[in-house]
Parts: structure tokens; C-alpha cells; sequence
């Protein structure tokens, strides 16, 4: 009994070292779970974060005012601006209209409803108003050019957005405001590329007797200096201060409009 002593404590003491082995490994695995959780849970919340934030970033559309080009009716100039964000109009306006005697009174009638129809048609597709049809229907020209030019600087950035990562920007064509002289009014039309004048273009400007043929020998000058400048400090063409002085008035009221 002596000497079986001795194995029976070496056998004990084995059981009891493999038992102490057994609980480390059962406790190992306990710990090991819970950080693989805790680091597995983080990254699908990383992830989710980055995809709203992507979306958020897709879905925000930011907002551009386009003026469409002038239309002519047998009592006066029309012409109208929108607002558009997210591919939809949500202002629309008449920059210009028929003023003086009744047809300042239509004006005031049929302006308001047609902006109203512009906005809750999202096109050109309105109806005229009663007692108002020359207004209506230069109101609807001028409409559909300034979605037309709405539409084409949308194409261009989505065009350019599936491309590159950093896509060039797309030219866009702006219309000034119309600058009213004492030989009549100058309207200018510049496109604008890159944050540069590439196109000026008066659409208005003095017409009749002497008027027309200072015109055709001052525009095409201040239009080229217009380009050339690329800004509205430009010379005045003599013998034409008038038009010139309203050329520049139109031509910073668009750059202003196109950030430049």
C-alpha cells in the first residue's frame, strides 16, 4: 500500500492538470466570440452609414435658375424664369410681360396663374388664360426654352457623372436680364463653359432707321469682347454708347446668374 501511494498522488495530480487545461480551453472560446461579435457588429454599421450617406448624396440635387429666351407677342416682350431642383420645377416667374393700359391689367391676372400651371404641369403643357392669349402663348415659348435648357444641362452633368470622377463641367447658356436704353432694349445670351464665356449673342438690341445699322456694326464687336474679356469691363463702340452701356448692363446680369 506504500508504494502505491506515491502513483495515486502522481495520478491525481495528472486528472487535476488536465482538468485545468480543460477549464482554460472551455473559458478561451467564452471570450473570443464576444470581441469577433463586437468587431463584426461595427463594420455592418460602417457600411450602413457610408450607403445613406452615398444615397443621401445621390439624392441631393441641387438647386439652378434658367431663364428662357424672349418671346415676342403683338403687345410686348415675354419672357420667364424657372427654378429647378431635383429634375423639377419649383419656382417659375415672368421676368418680363405686356405693361401699360389694359394690358398691364392682364398681366397681373394671368401671370400669377400661368407661373401656378407651370409648376403643377412640370412643362410648357399649360393652358392659355382667358382674356390673356398673345401673353399666354409667349409666356409658354419662353417656358419651353428655359426647360429646354434646364433639360440639356441635366443630360450633360448625368452624362458626365457615369464617367469620370471629377467630370468636366458641362456649357450651359444663360440669359440676362433686359437693359432698357433710350434707342430701346438690349438683352444679352452668353454660354458659359469651364467658368468661361465661350458664346455672347445680343437677342434684343435697337432696331429702326439708324438705330439697326449702329447695331449691326456694335454687336458683333461687343460680342466678340465679350468672349474675349470674359467678363462685362469691356469697350464701349463708338457711336453706339447707348447700346453698348446697355449691352454690359445684360451681359454682368447673366454672368451673375451663371456664378461668374
Amino acid at each position: 500500500m506504500k508504494k502505491s501511494h506515491p502513483i495515486r498522488r502522481v495520478v491525481l495530480a495528472t486528472a487535476a492538470t488536465v482538468s485545468g487545461i480543460v477549464l482554460l480551453l472551455s473559458l478561451k472560446p467564452a471570450s473570443d466570440p464576444g470581441s469577433a461579435q463586437a468587431a463584426g457588429g461595427a463594420a455592418p454599421q460602417q457600411t450602413a452609414a457610408a450607403q445613406e450617406s452615398a444615397q443621401g448624396g445621390a439624392e441631393a440635387a441641387g438647386a439652378g435658375t434658367v431663364t428662357g429666351s424672349v418671346a415676342q407677342t403683338q403687345y410686348g416682350p415675354v419672357q420667364v424664369r424657372i427654378t429647378v431642383s431635383g429634375g423639377k420645377i419649383t419656382k417659375a416667374e415672368a421676368v418680363q410681360a405686356p405693361s401699360g393700359g389694359t394690358s398691364s391689367q392682364k398681366t397681373e391676372l394671368a401671370v400669377p396663374k400661368l407661373n401656378q400651371e407651370a409648376v403643377a404641369a412640370q412643362s410648357a403643357d399649360i393652358d392659355a388664360v382667358s382674356g390673356a392669349t398673345y401673353t399666354s402663348t409667349g409666356y409658354k415659348q419662353s417656358l419651353q426654352s428655359a426647360l429646354d435648357q434646364a433639360k440639356a444641362a441635366g443630360s450633360g452633368s448625368a452624362s458626365g457623372s457615369s464617367g469620370s470622377s471629377a467630370p468636366a463641367e458641362q456649357a450651359r447658356t444663360v440669359t440676362g436680364s433686359v437693359a432698357q436704353t433710350q434707342y430701346g432694349p438690349v438683352q444679352v445670351r452668353i454660354t458659359v463653359s469651364g467658368g468661361k464665356i465661350t458664346k455672347a449673342e445680343a437677342v434684343q438690341a435697337p432696331s429702326g432707321g439708324t438705330s439697326s445699322q449702329k447695331t449691326e456694326l456694335a454687336v458683333p464687336k461687343l460680342n466678340q469682347e465679350a468672349v474675349a474679356a470674359g467678363s462685362a469691363d469691356i469697350d464701349t463702340v463708338s457711336g453706339a454708347t447707348y447700346t453698348s452701356t446697355g449691352y454690359k448692363q445684360s451681359l454682368q446680369s447673366a454672368l451673375d446668374q451663371a456664378g461668374g
